[in-house]
């Protein structure tokens, strides 16, 4: 009765090296092949899309109000602390 599935198992490793290649090779040759025009994702009119600059100078606008919220936070946090230091002196 041991013997059953000792001998089983090298003809289901047989079976399963043969049938995953096939399956992978039927799955390509269904699938549609996607063209070179087409792009990734919903099309959105190129007038409509802001281009690369556009995005880049936005990113560069939030970025310097960003370096300036930190500067202002910096400045009042250091006039607090000398103010705190000149009233201990």
């Amino acid at each position: 009765e041991a013997a059953i599935p000792k001998m089983l198992a090298p003809c289901l490793l047989r079976r399963v090296v043969l049938t995953v290649p096939l399956v992978v090779v039927v799955a390509l040759l269904l699938v549609e092949p996607v063209k070179c025009d087409q792009e990734a994702g919903t099309a959105i009119p190129a007038e409509s899309r802001p281009c690369v600059d556009c995005h880049a100078f936005e990113f560069m606008q939030r970025a310097l109000q960003d370096l300036k919220k930190t500067a202002y936070n910096l400045d009042t946090r250091t006039e607090t602390l000398l103010l705190q230091v000149e009233k201990r002196n």
